[in-house]
């Protein structure tokens, strides 16, 4: 109704999962990560929520892709790559903490330097 107090949306917790193979060549503009866990509001908002802890490479002065950079590859966002579950959450863990990453995580053990002291 019109004047129906806004609901709070709640936050839920959801497992990002690779869907791909590590060898799949829609990975070649972003690093196979695993599976990432976040609180979010909606599947979609998973993808976004999840975005951040992807490697930011230009705080490392890396290149992807075999030294052609790819500014605004995100692996999380991309439906080929991963599939969004939402998760059962009996223990409330998504209601105890912020929007964002809950676990997993981006290794940088991948990135490739592009300067060499």
């Amino acid at each position: 109704m019109l004047n129906d107090p806004p609901t709070r949306e709640k936050l839920k917790l959801y497992r990002l999962i690779p869907v791909a193979q590590a060898g799949d060549p829609g990975w070649d503009g972003a690093d196979f990560q695993g599976d990432i866990v976040v609180r979010a509001f909606s599947s979609a908002d998973a993808r976004v929520a999840a975005a951040p802890a992807e490697l930011d490479r230009t705080e490392i002065d890396a290149s992807q892709s075999g030294g052609h950079p790819i500014p605004h590859a995100n692996a999380f966002g991309n439906e080929r790559l991963y599939a969004v579950v939402e998760m059962l959450d009996r223990n409330g863990v998504a209601a105890r903490g912020p929007r964002g990453v809950v676990s997993g995580g981006v290794s940088t053990g991948s990135a490739k330097p592009t300067l060499v002291p």
